[in-house]
């Protein structure tokens, strides 16, 4: 057991999760914390024309504001997602809105996309160096009428289009009200070809929600071929408690171990429901590398993980991507693309 699991992760859960998160990103963007990345040129890739050191990147939520994005290369990371990111600066949902579940491994938030609103990120963005590919995750400011929403998106999109590796149109998260239904076919074509009037060639996700039924995935896929996106993300957080052996009863969308069955699933879908252009990231309940070695094998490209990092702390990257260069070793496999989809050969 590592320091961070035996002595500072006790003491930091002692304290309330919001302010945790406070300090600990004040002391990332400081430089404080490092753990040089493992190498193995099995674990790097070139996808959508953009190179990536290893599959393992930050999801999105971590760094909401783009404050410490050239300091995570320096803690192992293949790649970084910052935001979400909407139009208009908000404060999110009030206070606590942040709560762990260390039996379970898991966290629930509702957090509500507190952010300082696409025209103050850009400007932190435009003079960042990450030194790792650069994801901008875009969500829908909560003053925006529905109906408006491809313009809110647009709109954001316009200030910050020129300085991120790719983007995410995330319509998943459970903590705005409605935003879910903007994962139907029609609203979300209206999102996507609003996006492309500002850049028609710059890579595009769209962020799926884990309690889809599998027919509305299928919708979702049938939209992302429409609209030539890059590829789709899964999964967002889930309103669901399946898994939990104590619920803290509170709302909000859940993250952490508990999730990874039902994100393996949803990924399992995609893989078989996609034509094989399509790029898919993995995301939800990653604990170790095994995680990331079994998402890469139902068929992600990349993978994602916030949970695990808080529960496994500064050193977990690292030891992650070395784990799932060792599993190849183990299984005889040399590259991430050999690996991937192999579950359903």
């Amino acid at each position: 057991m590592s320091l961070y699991e035996s002595v500072l992760r006790p003491a930091a859960f002692l304290f309330d999760p919001e302010k945790v998160h406070e300090v600990a990103m004040w002391m990332i963007e400081k430089g404080f914390f490092r753990a040089p990345a493992f190498v193995d040129a099995r674990l790097e890739q070139t996808l959508f024309g953009v190179k990536f050191p290893n599959p393992l990147g930050l999801a999105a939520g971590f760094d909401k504001n783009a404050k410490a994005l050239d300091h995570w290369y320096k803690l192992g990371f293949g790649f970084v997602e910052a935001g979400t990111i909407t139009y208009h600066a908000q404060p999110g949902n009030p206070r606590p809105r942040l709560f762990r579940i260390p039996a379970d491994k898991a966290i629930v938030n509702r957090m509500g996309f507190n952010n300082d609103g696409a025209r103050k990120v850009a400007t932190r963005v435009a003079v960042a160096k990450p030194e790792i590919p650069l994801g901008i995750n875009l969500g829908k400011s909560k003053i925006t009428e529905l109906a408006d929403a491809a313009k809110d998106y647009q709109d954001s999109f316009r200030l910050l289009y020129k300085n991120g590796d790719y983007f995410v149109v995330n319509v998943s998260s459970p903590n705005t009200p409605g935003l879910r239904s903007l994962q139907e076919k029609q609203p979300l074509l209206d999102i996507l070809t609003a996006l492309r009037e500002v850049d028609a060639n710059k890579p595009m996700f769209v962020k799926v929600a884990p309690d889809l039924e599998l027919s509305a995935l299928d919708d979702v896929v049938e939209v992302a071929h429409e609209a030539k996106l890059t590829g789709l993300i899964a999964t967002n957080t889930t309103i669901g408690r399946s898994g939990l052996t104590t619920d803290p009863e509170q709302a909000g969308g859940l993250s952490g171990a508990p999730l990874l069955a039902r994100s393996n699933e949803v990924l399992a879908h995609l893989y078989k429901s996609c034509d094989r252009s399509m790029i898919l990231i993995g995301v939800g309940g990653i604990m170790t590398g095994a995680d990331v070695y079994e998402k890469i094998r139902l068929g992600a490209h990349l993978c994602q993980l916030y949970t695990g990092w808080i529960y496994g702390g500064p050193t977990m990257i690292p030891a992650a991507t070395q784990e799932l260069a060792s599993l190849m070793s183990r299984d005889g496999i040399n590259s991430i693309a050999e690996l991937r989809g192999s579950a359903h050969r």
